[in-house]
């Protein structure tokens, strides 16, 4: 078990727990092969933005002299940056051996990864002309030793450090070593398909096939001996936003993400072969200190890559790919505002189609009788239709308001990008409050009908981005209710002017409000269990790191008050501890596609209050972003959202048990198979059939 105090997991290793569980599912051989391969991928991406952003955090708080414990779930910061660093280690010695057991049921399917060394003579002749086309223009190659200052790497970029020991009769160096760096081009495919051989796939990564051509690189040089060995650095990815008043707000994000890959290094992972003289010159020159994470890893980094690992034609080794169904009763070939005026419907990606998003905002983009449409936008699909309507409808003369987050991390340039095309064509932009990031995930229109304007809209739990909604789990309302979408409205003022604090009696919005509204439920079921009515709690998160609601949460436990948790990741709440949390159990689910819902169910004496939101259960989402937590009144719709909530608790083959001991146990039980993402899909198939 590791390190807790009596109330809380540390966040940070909670969530190396989660990253533990995308491991499990590289592990799984019951997982498709080649979709192992892409899980290493997805683990290796999420230690990358871990590293960046709170081992950064973390860091910072040891060179400011602090020590932390008040915020860091008990643990003095310096110990945590050791501890993190041990789980790291331990991870990642872990996922060689996995990729090493995915490569040998590779090789069963005729599929080979082979290095410089297996090359036959025919894909010698392949990589030798591939070399010369597509690599070697894109290839930066700096000669080390020669310089008086080391350069500046980039950020999580891979790079191969070439130690050449030069001949007897070169006499330039004093020690006949000269060390050179060579930038692994990302502009280059990693994985790089071979000619088939005798009915055999081949693949060569990028990197072995520069091995291959190393001579060729450095043939001006007269060397004895050559070898390339791989490291990488991480750097604080935290924005240092300029002050500079004159200078516009999409100014000074941009110079900030350009100044990104200058940050302080935090992590160092080098390939444990290198020659230990080596390692010492590299982190004598570029200042790696004790406080940075520096971990031995294999022959090849940036593993985030295989993520986008070739699928060469073999489905059979991928997830079988659904076809998002239809919303039962609202058609994509009708009007969908003229449906939506008379019911409430739920959408659920990726189970159902996001069509009709991109639908409405198509529709409203033409209707005539649409005056406004008011949107926020968190993350976009690099080619999003979501953009494209709201600028379709900017040129139909419709006054478009878009409230672009350009500080959602690692997605900044892009969304950049679009926000320099949208106010080109007359979409308004709103950058947001001072101090707030704007998280919620609403749209409203007007549309006028005869003298009077009613309001059409939407809200849900996940980013307005046609590229996840195939792979993230999230729930989207689409609703005419009019005081609702008043409120929405009141939410959309509040971004212009900030300095006025809205009341609500249908939303729940942070910052103002979401705390204080959510102790209040509780309290609610606390009362109702006391008194003797029905009582009980079942939420489904992405993340619970905020203790005050955790201790909300065991005083509920401790009145008698059932509990029911899914948190996908981070869960610093310890369910099942006797005296604070016996009447709470836990459980994560990690599976095809990423769990990505905010579902709040409170039981309310039997008349359940639901509502689904933007915000997990985090100091960020309560207190420091703009969050919408929107109430379901709609009663088939709640039936729906209490049917999707028990089909998830009900799996017992992807979901692990969170608790004191921290080990990612998959929950076991007597009951047959129950995979709960096959079974939602199998739920909404079904309900077209009724």
């Amino acid at each position: 078990m590791t390190q807790t105090n009596e109330k809380y997991i540390n966040r940070e290793i909670s969530w190396l727990q989660f990253n533990e569980r995308v491991l499990q599912e590289a592990a799984d051989e019951s997982v498709p092969l080649i979709e192992r391969i892409r899980f290493l991928g997805i683990f290796s991406n999420n230690l990358d933005e871990f590293f960046k952003v709170r081992y950064a955090t973390i860091k910072r708080i040891v060179e400011a002299g602090r020590g932390g414990k008040s915020v860091l779930g008990g643990i003095r910061a310096k110990v945590l940056l050791e501890q993190i660093t041990e789980i790291v280690i331990e991870h990642q010695a872990e996922s060689l051996q996995i990729l090493a057991s995915i490569n040998a049921e590779l090789e069963k399917e005729n599929i080979f990864i082979i290095n410089e060394t297996q090359i036959s003579e025919a894909q010698s002749k392949f990589i030798g002309g591939y070399f010369l086309h597509k690599v070697s223009p894109a290839l930066v190659t700096i000669m080390i030793s020669e310089l008086d200052k080391f350069p500046s790497l980039k950020d999580s970029a891979a790079y191969l450090v070439i130690k050449l020991t030069m001949s007897p009769e070169e006499q330039k160096l004093e020690d006949r070593v000269n060390y050179a760096l060579i930038e692994i081009p990302s502009s280059v495919d990693r994985f790089v398909i071979l000619p088939n051989e005798d009915e055999k796939q081949y693949i060569i990564i990028l990197d072995d096939l520069i091995r291959h051509s190393l001579k060729s690189i450095f043939s001006l040089f007269k060397f004895k001996e050559i070898s390339a060995h791989m490291i990488k650095i991480s750097r604080d990815a935290e924005l240092d936003i300029d002050s500079d008043l004159s200078k516009s707000f999409i100014d000074k994000i941009s110079k900030s993400v350009k100044q990104r890959s200058s940050g302080d290094p935090v992590r160092f992972v080098y390939d444990k072969s290198i020659d230990p003289k080596t390692l010492d010159f590299l982190k004598i020159k570029m200042g790696i200190d004790n406080n940075d994470s520096i971990i031995p890893g294999g022959r090849y980094h940036n593993r985030r890559d295989y993520m986008k690992f070739p699928s060469l034609g073999r489905s059979d080794l991928q997830y079988k790919k659904i076809e998002p169904l239809p919303i039962k009763g609202l058609s994509l070939f009708g009007s969908l505002i003229d449906a939506i005026e008379h019911k409430d419907y739920l959408l659920y990606a990726p189970y159902q189609t996001y069509s009709y998003v991109v639908k409405f905002l198509r529709e409203a983009a033409l209707d005539p009788r649409v005056e406004t449409i008011k949107i926020t936008i968190y993350r976009l699909a690099e080619v999003s239709h979501i953009a494209s309507s709201l600028i379709n409808a900017a040129k139909n003369g419709k006054k478009v308001t878009v409230q672009i987050e350009l500080q959602a991390r690692f997605d900044e340039a892009a969304n950049i990008d679009y926000a320099e095309q949208m106010q080109t064509e007359g979409v308004k932009l709103i950058f947001g409050v001072t101090g707030l990031k704007v998280h919620c995930k609403a749209c409203v229109i007007e549309r006028r009908d005869k003298k009077k304007v009613k309001r059409y809209g939407f809200i849900s739990t996940g980013n307005f981005n046609e590229s996840t909604a195939k792979i993230y789990t999230d729930y989207t309302l689409f609703t005419a209710d009019q005081p609702i979408l008043k409120e929405v409205n009141k939410v959309f003022d509040f971004f212009e002017v900030n300095y006025k604090v809205k009341k609500y009696e249908h939303l729940i919005v942070s910052p103002h409000y979401t705390r204080s509204e959510l102790y209040h439920l509780i309290d609610t079921e606390i009362e109702n269990h006391n008194e003797g009515k029905s009582s009980g709690i079942k939420i489904k998160i992405n993340n619970f790191s905020d203790y005050g609601l955790i201790d909300k949460l065991y005083e509920a436990s401790n009145a008698g008050v059932k509990i029911k948790l899914i948190a996908r990741g981070i869960c610093c709440l310890i369910p099942g501890i006797p005296g604070m949390s016996e009447n709470i159990e836990a459980i994560s689910i990690v599976d095809k596609f990423l769990e990505h819902p905010r579902l709040y169910i409170f039981d309310n004496d039997g008349d359940a209050k639901i509502y689904i939101s933007s915000a997990d259960l985090m100091g960020r989402n309560l207190d420091n972003r703009v969050e919408i937590g929107c109430p379901i009144y709609d009663e088939s719709i709640k039936a729906e959202l209490l049917d999707t909530f028990e089909i998830s608790w009900k799996d017992n083959v992807k979901a692990r048990v969170i608790s004191i001991y921290q080990d990612n146990a998959y929950r076991k039980n007597d009951e047959a198979p129950f995979r709960s993402q096959f079974k939602m899909y199998d739920y909404y198939k079904s309900k077209l059939e009724d």
